[in-house]
């Protein structure tokens, strides 16, 4: 298989994750009136089955002993990959489906921040600049004083980014450390349906047939999108095709016009374009740096 090859393969994988994760937004929102914690529950539980297949498929077994620092890396990402989809959940039903996914997809940004601390990476000016560009769009889409009573649940679209953002930062850690994709897949869908069984136990509310439809297909658009990014990028490394994940915002909008009727103003496609922006510049300068290391 030639690089060519292999990097349209990833593209086009990367694409149908972004399509998968946009079909989970939107039947998140279809699911109507279901307490936040038992959407959480069932995209995660269909998400521990997939992991559990594809595991005993791959017949695989833990390759390396469990420590202190791996167990701690993989509990602060198992957490914090929970408080990111109860705030990307949440956030899905208080504001446009579309400007809570684009708050959600501020983690690249997010990640570069914690990296600086947890891995010890130094952000350069023009990184920083980046980030500052991002921030400024997110405020086009929260639209502090001008419109709308959005604000509280922007702010909560912001920490599902940032709490995801700290989430992929531990899972690089991870990954540096020797734990495989599947077993980091299976651990937090496993600790998110554990931490959220008595919540359930407590008050549990029925679900109408319809909306548990709709819970499993959002909970298969899930496993669909995190398998699909990892196929992708077995393809071809993040760093030439993860600007494509961005597509997530057409299926979104496309998806939402036409189920919901519902269409992004004007001032949330400025800051669309501003965080887009950024991220086409950190893109790219990011992958101008890394060609200039491996000279």
């Amino acid at each position: 298989m030639t690089d060519r090859t292999r990097y349209y393969k990833g593209v086009i994988f990367l694409i149908l994750s972004s399509a998968s994760f946009a079909v989970m937004n939107v039947c998140v929102r279809l699911a109507g009136d279901v307490p936040t914690y038992e959407k959480v529950f069932f995209r995660n539980l269909i998400a521990f089955i997939f992991a559990v297949i594809v595991l005993v498929r791959q017949h695989g077994q833990m390759p390396m002993r469990w420590n202190v620092k791996r167990a701690s890396f993989m509990f602060l990402r198992c957490f914090a990959g929970l408080v990111g989809v109860f705030a990307n959940f949440w956030a899905i039903d208080h504001m446009v489906v579309a400007d809570a996914a684009m708050l959600n997809k501020l983690s690249p940004f997010f990640i570069l921040i914690f990296s600086i601390f947890m891995l010890g990476e130094r952000v350069k000016p023009f990184q920083l600049f980046c980030i500052m560009l991002a921030f400024i769009g997110v405020l086009f889409i929260v639209k502090p004083g001008f419109i709308g009573m959005q604000a509280g649940p922007a702010m909560v679209g912001v920490l599902s980014g940032m709490s995801a953002g700290f989430a992929y930062t531990c899972m690089r850690k991870l990954g540096l450390m020797g734990v495989p994709g599947p077993w980091i897949v299976l651990c937090f869908s496993l600790f998110s349906c554990l931490a959220i069984i008595p919540f359930m136990a407590v008050n549990f509310v029925p679900i109408p047939g319809r909306s548990l439809a709709f819970l499993l297909l959002a909970g298969l658009g899930a496993a669909g999108g995190q398998f699909g990014i990892t196929a992708a990028y077995t393809y071809a490394p993040a760093r030439e095709i993860s600007i494509y994940d961005y597509s997530q915002l057409l299926f979104i909008t496309l998806l939402t016009w036409l189920l919901l009727g519902e269409v992004p103003d004007w001032i949330s496609w400025i800051g669309y374009a501003v965080i887009i922006t950024g991220s086409l510049l950190l893109f790219f300068y990011n992958k101008r740096q890394l060609a200039e290391t491996e000279k």
